[in-house]
């Protein structure tokens, strides 16, 4: 369509020729440079008044289409933790971001315009369908970058996607048949909208970002399984009111009745998922028809299905242990190198204590609200030692839980491995190890200690003295990994 509009702009891609070859370079651009120009062109292209509204749209379309697969590239390589350095890791989060801030801000402004009947705007009228397809996919790829950063939501978020689902069905475009990109299996727009719905009903906020895109396509693969109705029926599990701006809520209780009130189900796919789960199992390798962008391993995945099969489940999993209110103050220290700094009693000027509010507790763990900078460490699977107020030891956590719930505030939720860790300086084969006992050793038991990566040699005992006593411990089984620790579980040979 480049070329069959008259225009009156001088913006160099209403030249054809300019276009093409700007398009062509983009495609053409590793990832990050792709998006950086693309990103530059949504702004241009949607604040220059010099374009006809079809002309706009089809290219924002077009530069959409061109830059596509490097923006698929940069969600799946940004969370493989192979980013060299945290002010990297934030730049890419911030590129991949914007992306699509800045695409949805310029679709919106094309539809805007033809809402309000704009000069020549009824020729996009033909481009209405995937207008549409595109503001609610591209809407959920901003809600996956905002939970890679683990929030803050936009409070318009669910009012503006619920609004553009309902105009697509009263043009009655929501269920057609829609090939939303090129070379893409066809999808509907009310497809792409139970996708936004399933999503967030998923518990992000207890998985890490690679867990959160292979989570993401595994939801595109399981989509089929669900579906949106009007009715009230027993397996109902989540219900939405598309007419509010309200996200998408487990069903305790049947909400007030409206026209624009949906239920969806869950059940067909928890049962999918468990015959995945058996699949992947039994054959040790993930099918061929789940597409998860990159290769990844079974014990990569399976989590992952776990996790979901637990939350779509209709019934919640019940809490092992009751959780008590309070509200009182929360040190915290981050990191393996700081903790057993923190805990040998040699902590320096350069270990950072925040403090954070603790507002539950149980037998397991703690929920807190923590501070948030720019520059935040808080991650699933982050360790931390904290020592509540009042107290004077420190007890070793896991975050399991994690959501910004503003820019500088944020809910963490803190699963306690131990409340007696102990620093120790270990020899293993001749070569000194820092590890923190989780564990008290027992003779002829196992004790886990945390260690830093690469450190645990198989075959190789660790020998420290801890509580005037020395210790012979032989690694049997790594139970955590992370970039920055290990949790390996050691045989208690001897501890006299």
């Amino acid at each position: 369509m480049l070329g069959l509009f008259s225009n009156k702009t001088a913006h160099p891609l209403a030249d054809p020729r300019e276009a093409k070859r700007v398009l062509t370079g983009i495609a053409s651009r590793d990832p990050q440079g792709a998006i950086e120009e693309a990103i530059a062109w949504f702004e241009s292209v949607g604040g220059d008044d010099g374009f006809k509204p079809a002309q706009r749209l089809d290219l924002l379309l077009r530069l959409d289409e061109a830059c596509a697969p490097q923006a698929r590239r940069l969600a799946r390589d940004y969370p493989s933790g192979s980013t060299a350095s945290r002010a990297l890791e934030v730049r890419l989060w911030d590129l991949g971001h914007n992306y699509w801030v800045q695409l949805f801000t310029a679709y919106l402004f094309c539809l805007s315009g033809y809402r309000a009947g704009e000069k020549d705007a009824d020729m996009i009228k033909p481009q209405l369908q995937i207008l549409y397809g595109r503001l609610v996919s591209v809407m959920g790829a901003n809600l996956k970058w905002d939970q890679f950063h683990y929030g803050p939501i936009d409070p318009d978020f669910w009012g503006t996607v619920g609004g553009i689902y309902l105009a697509a069905g009263e043009a009655k475009l929501a269920q057609k048949p829609l090939l939303m990109y090129p070379n893409q299996a066809e999808t509907t727009i009310e497809a792409e909208y139970i996708k936004v719905l399933v999503f967030q009903s998923s518990s992000m906020d207890k998985l890490t970002p690679l867990q959160i895109e292979i989570g993401e396509r595994l939801i595109a693969y399981f989509l089929p399984f669900f579906s949106l109705v009007r009715e009230v029926r027993p397996e109902n599990l989540y219900w939405v009111d598309v007419g509010k701006p309200l996200p998408p809520t487990r069903l305790a209780m049947v909400p007030e009745i409206t026209t624009t009130l949906r239920f969806f189900s869950c059940a067909r796919a928890v049962e999918a998922v468990g015959r995945t789960i058996e699949q992947l199992t039994k054959e040790h390798r993930v099918p061929p028809g789940i597409n998860l962008g990159a290769q990844y391993d079974v014990a990569t995945v399976i989590p992952v299905l776990r996790h979901f099969e637990m939350c779509w489940a209709l019934k919640p999993p019940i809490r092992s242990t009751v959780r008590r209110r309070i509200n009182s103050g929360l040190k915290v220290v981050n990191g393996m190198a700081g903790i057993h700094r923190r805990l040998s009693g040699q902590a320096n000027g350069a270990d950072v204590i925040e403090t954070w509010l603790v507002e539950d507790v149980s037998l397991g763990g703690m929920g807190a609200q923590s501070n948030v900078s720019r520059n935040d460490w808080i991650r699933i699977k982050a360790l931390v030692a904290v020592q509540p107020e009042g107290g004077d030891n420190w007890l070793l956590g896991v975050i399991r839980r994690y959501a910004r719930k503003e820019p500088t505030r944020g809910s963490v939720g803190i699963e306690t491995i131990s409340k007696v860790p102990r620093a120790v300086l270990a020899d293993s084969g001749g070569f000194m190890t820092e590890a923190i006992l989780i564990d008290a050793p027992e003779v002829g038991e196992y004790a886990r200690m945390v260690l830093a990566p690469n450190s645990v040699e198989e075959g190789v005992a660790l020998l420290f003295s801890v509580d005037g006593k020395n210790a012979r411990l032989h690694p049997r089984e790594t139970l955590v990994t992370d970039p920055d620790y290990v949790i390996v579980n050691f045989f208690v040979q001897s501890y006299s």
